[in-house]
């Protein structure tokens, strides 16, 4: 399986910006589609936005559309996950995944996501 890092959490006020980067080792990057999902205090993780192999497919969940942007660089195996506008209910710890099945399009089915990272802390304070 693929190893998954993410970093670039923290503290921002509202309305505030911050950038998530996610990177993967041993395996080929480029054959995993990649997502973000996010798990905020008692409830359950849902799905924010994933990417294709090549970048040329996204998907995003309705309440961050238009505030965040998913996107990635196959040469340095790294995905990111630029975020606008942050709201407090943006808090949560984020997750990236990875995923060999949907490579070709990109997924928002946890169950199409095979490695997971730690996660990373995002806190929106208003």
């Amino acid at each position: 399986q693929v190893q998954l890092v993410e970093s670039g959490g923290g503290l921002v006020q509202a309305g505030g910006s911050l950038r998530l980067s996610c990177l993967a080792s041993g395996r080929t990057f480029s054959d995993y589609a990649m997502g973000w999902f996010r798990q905020a205090p008692g409830k359950e993780r849902e799905f924010v936005a994933s990417i294709n192999w090549n970048g040329l497919r996204t998907s995003y969940t309705d309440s961050v559309k238009g505030r965040f942007a998913i996107s990635r660089d196959n040469a340095k195996s790294t995905v990111y996950l630029q975020m606008n506008s942050l709201k407090a209910e943006d808090t949560a710890v984020y997750y990236c995944a990875a995923s060999m099945s949907s490579w070709s399009y990109s997924s928002s089915e946890s169950t199409d996501f095979g490695s997971w990272g730690q996660g990373t802390q995002v806190t929106v304070s208003s």
